[in-house]
């Protein structure tokens, strides 16, 4: 199996909801008494029978995040560095079809937001643009990184898709983890919601991590926007490529987000609303399912939601968000992604996350402990 497109291609998206939502709450059970989960029982826990063990569940969540991470939270920080985008997508505030002023940071701005986030007491930094081959190109994330990177333990990026000899290429400039969402695992909707640019082209996007895997990248971070689709049926699509890509690529590691939908200069209303219960049943499947991976919650989320399930299986949270290019320094109130729901200060957050029994971690490991980086 060259890629995990064949694998995918052997499912269908109608027999898997249908799967789902046939589960029982004998299924349930087995899953959360069960002493090795398969992905059968991953969708017993995310199917509407497990609703009422959600309990059970996060106590379930909680005792194995505590056992394998401690009460340990990773933060990090997204540095926007450009906001233009060939890519048209109904849900994205830097869509190519929206009327707003475009920016891409220069070296002297990149230094700027370094030196406002270093303040903040980061060690950890993701690189953010949208996709626009023509200007944020390979060659620009290497400018970027070797500035970058002398200041930050690592240097994760989340740009778009591209062939493995280029992320081999960064990795000697301090290069982490790769974060590559798919947006939704139902190709007629993908295609719907990217209809321009080289986004468009769903099996490209698809195997990206299969490039990374190859690569050699150390971590790679999936997901899915969840209200785009079920987000019950793209969760099972996201944990199948999880699976394959945990056994084919078993040198890296790997995290899962759970970015909703939110609004943006455009607003795409979600096809399906998750609640907060809802969302908490899914971050505590994924750790139910999976003891080892890494689970992310972005400022997406309200300050409420993010206080209640600091214990139930997150180990990583970002704070003090800014979702424009100069966001931090340069040019403060322009040119958003997306809202921000949690605008607390990362002090704010690491204070909460004492109060509640847990140790800040500023940075993810060492670069120093990769004998393929040159920082």
């Amino acid at each position: 199996m060259s890629s995990f497109k064949y694998l995918f291609n052997t499912y269908s998206w109608d027999d898997v909801k249908q799967g789902i939502y046939s589960k029982t709450e004998a299924d349930v059970l087995h899953a959360l008494h069960a002493t090795k989960r398969n992905l059968e029982d991953f969708k017993a826990l995310i199917s509407p029978a497990a609703e009422p063990f959600l309990e059970e569940m996060a106590q379930l969540s909680q005792q194995i995040s505590q056992k394998r991470f401690g009460k340990t939270m990773q933060l990090y920080v997204p540095l926007y560095l450009s906001n233009e985008c060939n890519n048209i997508c109904t849900y994205c505030g830097f869509s190519f079809d929206n009327k707003v002023r475009r920016k891409t940071l220069t070296d002297r701005e990149i230094l700027q937001e370094v030196e406002t986030i270093k303040k903040m007491g980061y060690d950890h930094v993701l690189l953010v643009t949208g996709e626009a081959n023509q200007t944020v190109h390979v060659d620009y994330f290497k400018k970027a990184m070797e500035l970058v990177s002398p200041h930050f333990s690592n240097v994760s990026l989340e740009v778009q898709p591209l062939e493995q000899d280029e992320y081999e290429a960064l990795i000697p400039y301090g290069l982490h983890a790769v974060l590559v969402y798919q947006e939704t695992y139902h190709r007629e909707d993908y295609k719907k919601h990217h209809p321009k640019g080289k986004k468009s082209n769903f099996d490209y996007r698809l195997e990206t991590p299969d490039r990374l895997g190859k690569a050699g990248i150390h971590k790679m971070g999936l997901g899915v926007l969840i209200g785009l689709e079920d987000w019950r049926t793209d969760s099972f699509f996201t944990a199948l490529h999880l699976t394959y890509l945990e056994k084919n690529y078993w040198q890296s590691k790997y995290s899962v987000s759970f970015p909703r939908l939110r609004p943006f200069s455009g607003g795409l209303e979600p096809k399906v609303n998750m609640s907060d219960r809802e969302l908490v049943q899914l971050i505590c499947a994924y750790r139910i399912f999976n003891e080892e991976i890494e689970l992310s919650l972005s400022t997406r989320e309200s300050e409420t939601f993010r206080n209640n399930v600091l214990k139930l299986g997150i180990t990583s949270m970002s704070a003090g968000s800014k979702t424009n290019p100069g966001g931090y320094a340069v040019e403060p109130e322009a040119l958003e992604q997306f809202e921000i729901s949690d605008e607390r200060s990362p002090d704010q957050i690491a204070q909460l996350i004492k109060s509640q029994g847990y140790e800040p971690v500023w940075k993810d490991w060492d670069s120093a402990l990769n004998p393929k980086t040159a920082y």
